[in-house]
Parts: structure tokens; sequence; C-alpha cells
């Protein structure tokens, strides 16, 4: 029980670490003092609540152009309108922008002038899921640390998009039409702080080459990947969230040391083709076998221990850490022999 509170705690920091920098940011205190009389005014098609004078109100209001920004604003929010186009000119005097939601508009890569973002130097949050981009848009601020791009279109990524992007951390590119060729070995050169990459729900048939080394959460699920390249893991070494679910992955596809990367803490390789249990390391907490083509299950795979230890320890005290594991929707004969359910010594759920 001990283990797998440690595990959600551990993942939940994890998970929310990718907010923690910005949220300290964000949070700033701004001194009203330092607001002039025209700092007060509120655009007419939006709402500027007294309460939370950073921030500016103009969703779901049917409008076709961003209003000015005044200068006070710090979170901005125009989803669910009917704006195409970024122009620079309404955020002139918005230098202290740090939150944009232009979620479910018709913005087009043809519709942002060229200045209109990066002009933006103190920008953390850019949201422009649920629109008709085409490509990844670029330039795009220094200061960014999540781009949201989620349901698009976007089949490109022009050269040196992300080349200054040091201080991104998280990149959704989930439910686009990504092909394998959108990707050249430099794509993601230079994202330095990357940490969650999503490009779930694409058409890719490989693995995306040339990870950034920093990544910690990577999912990819909904493609078409048939096999993932031998020591593929060995560029990012820090990986512990993998979800390859809903692939094509066969045996043949995987190299010959399967997932055993010490790192990966959970493994998500549900509804592929798979016709035994790859090879996995002992450090594995949450392994996703469903939905497969699996008949029998090797213990000496699914309980994987050291080489070398120590005399006066037996195997089962280093390894298998899996507190989480389900194989149903294969074809595994039952019962599970005693053997395979003595490995399991932390193992809490079993789904079979």
């Amino acid at each position: 029980m001990a283990a797998t509170v440690c595990f959600i705690i551990w993942m939940v920091f994890v998970t929310d670490s990718v907010w923690t920098r910005t949220v300290r940011q964000v949070y700033e205190i701004h001194d009203p003092e330092d607001w002039n009389d025209q700092d007060f005014d509120c655009p007419r098609e939006c709402f500027c609540p007294p309460s939370f004078p950073t921030a500016l109100y103009c969703e779901n209001r049917g409008l076709k152009e961003i209003p000015a920004i005044p200068s006070r604003i710090w979170y901005l929010y125009l989803e669910n309108n009917l704006i195409e186009t970024i122009p620079e000119k309404p955020f002139e005097n918005a230098t202290q922008l740090r939150w944009i939601n232009l979620n479910k508009n018709k913005i087009t890569n043809y519709g942002i002038e060229k200045g209109a973002l990066s002009q933006l130097k103190k920008l953390l949050f850019l949201f422009l899921e649920d629109n008709e981009l085409e490509e990844v848009p670029s330039p795009l601020p220094r200061s960014l640390e999540q781009l949201q791009l989620a349901r698009n279109k976007v089949s490109r990524i022009p050269q040196g998009t992300f080349s200054n992007l040091e201080n991104l951390t998280l990149l959704d590119l989930q439910h686009n039409k990504l092909l394998d060729n959108a990707f050249q070995r430099d794509t993601f050169k230079g994202l330095k702080n990357l940490m969650q990459l999503n490009m779930a729900k694409n058409a890719l048939r490989n693995m995306p080459p040339r990870l950034p080394a920093n990544t910690m959460q990577l999912f990819l699920d909904n493609n078409s990947i048939e096999g993932i390249p031998e020591n593929y893991f060995n560029v990012i070494p820090k990986v512990a969230f993998l979800r390859l679910n809903h692939n094509k992955l066969s045996d043949a596809g995987l190299p010959a040391s399967g997932f055993d990367v010490s790192s990966i803490l959970d493994l998500q390789l549900s509804h592929n083709q798979l016709t035994k249990v790859p090879r996995i390391n002992a450090h594995l907490q949450h392994l996703h076998l469903d939905h497969n083509k699996i008949k029998n299950v090797n213990v000496s795979v699914i309980c994987p221990t050291p080489s070398i230890l120590p005399a006066e320890q037996d195997s089962f005290s280093y390894g298998p850490h899996l507190s989480y594991l389900r194989l149903d929707g294969n074809e595994i004969k039952l019962p599970i022999p005693m053997d395979l359910m003595t490995c399991f010594r932390l193992l809490q759920t079993l789904i079979i």
C-alpha cells in the first residue's frame, strides 16, 4: 500500500511539475498603482470583473476580431468565438500578458500576423485548440511554457519553429494530421526543458525522432506505430510515462530489450498486436497490456530481477515493483500459474 501511495504522490508531482514554475510567475502580485486611468478601460465587447482586474473575459460573444487589450491584462479569454486572425495592433499595449485562450475559433496560419505573438515577451500559456491551423505557428515568444494545439489540422512543423523555445515544458499536438514526414532530426532542437509531449491521435507509423532529452511524459496513443527502434529510449533517459495504446505494435516491432528501461514507471500498450509480454524493467509500476493477442505470461519476463544480487537478499527483495497489471482482452488461459502469482509481491490490481 505504501508503495502505491508513494507512486501516486510522485505521479502527481511529475504531472504538476510542468505547471509549477508557471504558477509562481503567473500569480505574482501586480500593483494597481502602476496603472494609469486608461488601463481601467474595458472593451465594450468584453467583461472586466472588478474583483479580478488583470483578467479580460471575451468568450462566447460571437466576436470576429480581437478587441484592443488594455495594458493591465494578464489573462485573456477569447475562446468560442468566430475569430479568424491574430493581428499585432490589438496587443500593442498588452505587454503584461501571461495567458491567452483562443480555443474554438477559426484561426488559420495565414491569419496570424508575423510579429503578433512573438512581441508578447511575458506570455507563458497559449491555447489555440480547435482552430484551423495547418502548421505550428511561428515565431512564438521565448517566454512560452505551454503550447496547446490539439484538434487542429497541423501537418507541418516548419524548420526552426522550436529553436528558441527553451522554456517550453508542455507541447500538445494531439488530434492533428501529423505524418512521419513532418519531423526532421532537428525538429525538436531547442526544447531543452520540455517535459510533456502529446502527439496522440495523429497518423504516425514510426516513433518521432530525436526527442528532447528531458521528456518525462510521452503520449502517442491512437497512431499507426508499428515498431520502436533499438536504443530509442537512450535519448530520453528520463521518460517515466509512456502511452502507446491503440497502435500496431507487434512482437517483431520491438527491440530485443523490449521496454527494459529503468526510468519508465507507467507503460500503456493496450489495443496492439502483441502475442507475448515484452521485456520490462523491475522498476515498472503500472503495466497496461489489455486487448492484445497474448496467450501466456512468461514469469522470467514479467518478473525481472537483477542478474547479480547480494548474498543476503532474495530476488523478490528487488523486483518487480508492479502494483497494477491489466491483461484482459487477451487469449490467456486460466488459472494463472502459482509461480507467477508469487512474483507479484507488490501487485494490488490485477485485471485479467
